[in-house]
């Protein structure tokens, strides 16, 4: 247990009375990349979204670093060191690059913020260039580079990204990935759904697909790269992969 970060303890959770995770259980280890996968409705973005809060836990129990923290509210995860950048673009179009990154550190204080700033300008030289631009000026690319570098402020311990190539370039995407394999390599637990699997296996640690909200898979990201049945995976059946392919991986076996 000491190198898991998150864990779901049969997680039931949803929309009203519609629950999208059904007795979810998996663990993610600490500074990995960890992949969600499956086919649409499978859970994957209800998966964040209740990690970080935004849904209500119904049954089961979600711990972070072996510690209970169902039903804290985003704002409580966030003290906690979790950092959420969503699908589709999350930016005060009207404000600036710099006064988006202001309000992405306003738990810090501004002086902090301000000090951690430059070292997101480091990462994302496009941002700086468009510092001054309204958000919704700035390309795609551009206003993904700026949501992930505003999530980064925070200097988070794990890092939950939920389609981030959706829109970008090739190159972008290329450049984000790399980024996230940086990150997860100085000890940041990243927890992303990715439309591009393939891509997104290559610098991915491990692989977890669903299916109609539960656990059905989880192996070395690896495994799957090469595995005939990685189309199939992807678009539904994932209990039908390869019989080379365990369950679960060795390292969280029972």
């Amino acid at each position: 247990m000491a190198d898991v970060a998150i864990e779901f303890d049969g997680v039931v959770a949803g929309y009203q009375d519609f629950m999208i995770l059904n007795d979810l259980s998996f663990k993610a280890r600490r500074g990995a990349v960890s992949l969600l996968l499956g086919p649409n409705g499978a859970g994957k973005s209800t998966v964040l979204k209740t990690l970080f809060g935004l849904l209500k836990v119904r049954q089961g129990k979600i711990l972070l670093d072996g510690e209970d923290l169902t039903g804290a509210s985003s704002r409580q995860l966030l003290g906690r060191g979790i950092a959420f950048v969503p699908q589709g673009r999350n930016l005060f179009g009207e404000l600036t690059a710099w006064q988006n990154l202001e309000l992405g550190g306003i738990t810090l204080g501004m002086k902090t913020t301000r000090e951690r700033i430059p070292e997101i300008l480091d990462l994302f030289p496009r941002v700086r260039e468009r510092l001054h631009s309204q958000a919704s000026a700035l390309s795609g690319g551009e206003q993904k580079q700026l949501e992930i570098g505003r999530a980064l402020l925070l200097r988070p311990k794990v890092l939950l990204i939920d389609e981030p190539s959706i829109g970008l370039s090739p190159l972008v995407v290329a450049d984000v990935f790399r980024l996230l394999r940086k990150l997860a390599d100085q000890g940041t637990t990243v927890l992303m759904v990715e439309q591009n699997v393939k891509s997104a296996l290559k610098i991915a640690d491990e692989a977890i697909a669903l299916e109609s909200g539960h656990c059905v898979l989880q192996t070395a990201a690896a495994a799957l790269l090469d595995d005939p049945h990685i189309e199939r995976l992807f678009l539904g059946g994932a209990h039908a992969a390869s019989p080379s392919v365990p369950l679960v991986t060795p390292s969280f076996a029972a």
